[in-house]
């Protein structure tokens, strides 16, 4: 026998994807919504959870439940954190961003390769595609090497990185998980929906760490292109 919960979910998702409730449509209360199908508000929630799940719907904190505009994917080219220039203009995105100074800590003292308690910038980067949240990234730099200019205006909507000079090494990590509670309740998504993390330490000539980044985007907004350029060196012959 199919469980109420399942049954909501196939008539809400009827009504999206029939038209009848439209692409930023906000749902009605959970309180009317478990009137209407005779249910507790907990197996409401469950359906809803759900549809969010499948993408089909968001839930904003203090406004409610709305469906889903389609949110186009996005291309990250490894290396140096850019998006694909041929996908980039398609994207509008808005960017907040937020510095906060404070001592490496944890990880931090690994990843930057500083001392326990080194001053250390935090570079908090949140995207939004339309009112949707698009990605999440945290960017660390060693407090002598933060850009004096004003890092709202340096980052752009089509970087993932301190625009500097590139550095001479860069290593990244990628992988596909589940997000945290606070990567799920940030990005919006429900915590069953699988994230591609990417872990991005970038260094110097003399292999001191200039940056440190914790890419997060959900799974279904993002796809990651990483290339290879070999230099063959062109020796000429001497007779």
């Amino acid at each position: 026998m199919t469980s109420r919960r399942l049954v909501i979910a196939d008539d809400l998702r009827h009504q999206i994807t029939t038209g009848r409730l439209g692409p930023g449509d906000r749902l009605p209360s959970e309180s009317a919504l478990a009137d209407r199908y005779k249910v507790s508000t907990a197996t409401l929630r469950s359906a809803l959870a759900v549809l969010q799940g499948e993408g089909l719907v968001e839930k904003i904190h203090g406004k409610g439940n709305f469906v889903r505009r389609p949110l186009r994917k996005i291309t990250y080219v490894g290396g140096w954190g850019t998006l694909d220039p041929r996908t980039a203009a398609d994207v509008d995105l808005r960017v907040t961003v937020r510095t906060t100074a404070l001592p490496a800590r944890g990880h931090l003292t690994a990843l930057l390769k500083v001392d326990y308690g080194s001053p250390v910038t935090e570079i908090l980067r949140l995207s939004y595609e339309g009112e949707s949240p698009h990605s999440l990234v945290r960017v660390y730099v060693p407090r002598d090497l933060t850009p004096t200019t004003t890092l709202a205006g340096a980052w752009s909507e089509t970087r993932f990185s301190v625009p500097d000079s590139p550095p001479a090494e860069v290593h990244e990590t990628v992988s596909a998980r589940l997000p945290t509670p606070d990567e799920a309740s940030t990005l919006r998504i429900n915590t069953a929906l699988a994230v591609l993390a990417i872990t991005r330490v970038a260094a110097d000539n003399t292999g001191r760490v200039v940056e440190a980044a914790l890419l997060v985007f959900p799974g279904d907004r993002v796809d990651a292109v990483f290339s290879t350029h070999h230099v063959i060196e062109e020796r000429q012959t001497h007779r």
